[in-house]
C-alpha cells in the first residue's frame, strides 16, 4: 500500500538474532508507529463519512487507483502530517491487505523501510518479503491451526449464494468472503467463528468482508520484530477491527476510530485511546496523535 521500492538484499530473522544492535537503531531512541491503513489511515468513497455542508468538506488526496478508477483517499491535511510521521518516526503500515492490494498504495512521505502485509504473514524488507519470517510464520500455522483447505470448505458450504458474492484466497494464508452485507443472516458470522475458534482460527466482519484467519498470522508478532530490528524503544499502534486488536494490545500507547469492528463489539483496553471523530477525519486525528506523542520522552504506557 505504497510506492514500490527499489530492493535490496532483506534482511532476515536469521541473520539478525545474533545481532545486539541492529542497523537501524541509533544513538536517539526510536519510535515505531505500526498503523492499520483500511478505515483506519485511508478510506473508501463509502466509509468517508462527510457529515459536513459540502462546501465545508475537506480537500481529499486520492492514495490509490483500482480498475482505472481512484478507490482510497486521504485528507489533503493528513497527507502532510503523514509525510512528517515517516520521516521522524519508523512508520509500519500494518494491513490484512495482500502484498499485491498493498502495492496499489501511494502513501505520502518517504518510502517506508519495512511494512507488515497479509496481517502478518509477510514483513516486507525494502519492497520484499523476508523468506525466513515467512517460513516461520508458516511453520507455526500448519503446527497449531485446522488446515485452509478446511476452513475453506466450510466457509463455502455454509454460505448461501443469496448473500455471498466471491470467495477468495489470500496469499495461501487465510481465506475471506464478499457478501451482500444487509442479506447476512444474524447471528451467522458469531456462529462461524464458534466454529473457527477451537480449529485455531479467528473471524472479523469488516464492510463487507468476513475474514477466517489462522490465529497465529498477527500484526503484534510482525511489529514486535521490526521493534527488535530497529531498536523501537517505544511502539504506537492504531487500528479499526478484531484483526488489529492484538496490534492494539502489544503497543505502548494506541488508538482506534470511532467506527469500525473494534467500536461496534465496545472493544476497549487502558492503554488504547478512542478518536473524537469518524471517517476520514478519525484518520486525521490519529495521525496527529501519533506526532504529538512520539515527540514526548519516556514511556507512554500509563498516558
Amino acid at each position: 500500500m505504497t510506492t514500490p521500492i527499489a530492493a535490496t538484499a532483506p534482511e532476515t530473522a536469521s541473520a539478525t538474532a545474533a545481532a545486539p544492535v541492529t542497523e537501524t537503531a541509533s544513538a536517539t531512541p526510536a519510535t515505531l508507529v505500526a498503523s492499520d491503513l483500511d478505515r483506519t489511515l485511508i478510506y473508501s468513497t463509502a466509509a468517508l463519512q462527510l457529515s459536513m455542508p459540502d462546501a465545508e468538506a475537506p480537500r481529499l488526496l486520492c492514495v490509490e487507483v483500482y480498475g482505472h478508477k481512484p478507490l482510497s483517499y486521504l485528507t489533503e491535511t493528513a497527507a502532510n502530517l503523514l509525510d512528517e510521521l515517516a520521516r521522524t518516526t519508523v512508520f509500519v503500515p500494518t494491513t490484512t491487505r495482500t502484498r499485491e492490494q498493498y502495492g496499489r498504495i501511494r502513501l505520502p512521505g518517504p518510502a517506508p523501510r519495512f511494512a507488515i502485509c497479509a496481517n502478518g504473514g509477510h514483513l516486507l524488507v525494502d519492497g520484499e518479503s523476508d523468506p525466513d519470517w515467512q517460513k516461520q510464520v508458516s511453520r507455526r500455522v500448519a503446527d497449531e491451526c485446522a488446515s485452509l483447505a478446511e476452513v475453506r470448505a466450510h466457509l463455502l458450504a455454509a454460505s448461501d449464494p443469496a448473500w455471498l458474492l466471491k470467495e477468495r484466497v489470500a496469499e495461501d494464508l487465510f481465506a475471506y468472503l464478499v457478501v451482500e452485507r444487509q442479506l447476512l443472516p444474524e447471528g451467522w458470522v458469531k456462529e462461524l467463528g464458534e466454529w473457527a475458534e477451537p480449529r485455531g482460527w479467528t473471524v472479523s466482519l469488516q464492510g463487507r468482508k468476513i475474514y477466517a484467519v489462522p490465529a497465529p498470522l498477527t500484526k503484534s508478532a510482525a511489529m514486535t520484530e521490526v521493534a527488535r530490528r530497529t531498536g523501537a524503544t517505544r511502539t504506537l499502534a492504531a487500528g479499526d477491527s478484531l484483526l488489529d486488536a492484538d496490534l492494539l494490545l502489544a503497543a505502548d500507547r494506541a488508538w482506534r476510530p470511532a467506527h469500525g469492528e473494534l467500536a461496534d463489539t465496545g472493544w476497549s483496553a487502558p492503554h488504547v485511546s478512542v478518536t473524537g471523530a469518524y471517517g476520514v477525519a478519525a484518520g486525521e486525528e490519529i495521525l496527529r496523535h501519533f506526532l504529538r506523542v512520539s515527540g514526548q520522552e519516556g514511556p507512554t504506557r500509563s498516558m
